[in-house]
């Protein structure tokens, strides 16, 4: 497997991971250690709260699409971190036994002016259940090696 440069990263290339059953107990163990808010982690508070049964906390989410998304890496990629992304957005509640998946479509590219060895790479990132609702968005902000001379 080749490494992944960002002279191979090209505007509309779309990613998708294998999908990732979410159970109740990784909710709670999330949250217990995290977020430990009642509708994460006590089934019965979580009945009486505004999403009426346990949800996984958004940072899980975001979590759990972390690990789809490097899952989906090529193991040599150039990668070099992220300096942050823009409009994090948890839009459905993600509950035990959904199954999610990650989609990535890239939005811009360019060289770092400042880096000449260093491009950055925009994607739209979606968190998406199977019933086909997008329950977490976001855009990201890559840091990539650019191929050596």
């Amino acid at each position: 497997m080749r490494p992944s440069y960002f002279d191979d990263i090209k505007v509309g290339t779309k990613t998708v991971s294998k999908p990732k059953l979410v159970t109740k107990e990784e909710i709670i163990d999330f949250a217990t250690k995290y977020d430990p808010q009642p509708f994460h982690i006590d089934e019965e508070a979580a009945k009486n709260s505004i999403y009426g049964g346990l949800i996984a906390s958004g940072w899980h989410t975001a979590s759990m699409m972390m690990r789809m998304l490097v899952d989906n890496m090529d193991n040599e990629t150039a990668g070099l971190g992220s300096p942050g992304f823009d409009d994090l957005r948890w839009l459905v509640p993600v509950r035990p036994g959904d199954t999610l998946h990650m989609e990535s479509v890239v939005s811009e590219t360019r060289r770092s002016a400042s880096r000449p060895d260093m491009g950055i790479v925009r994607a739209k990132v979606k968190v998406i259940n199977q019933k086909d609702e997008v329950v977490l968005s976001f855009h990201s902000i890559g840091m990539y090696k650019t191929r050596p001379e």
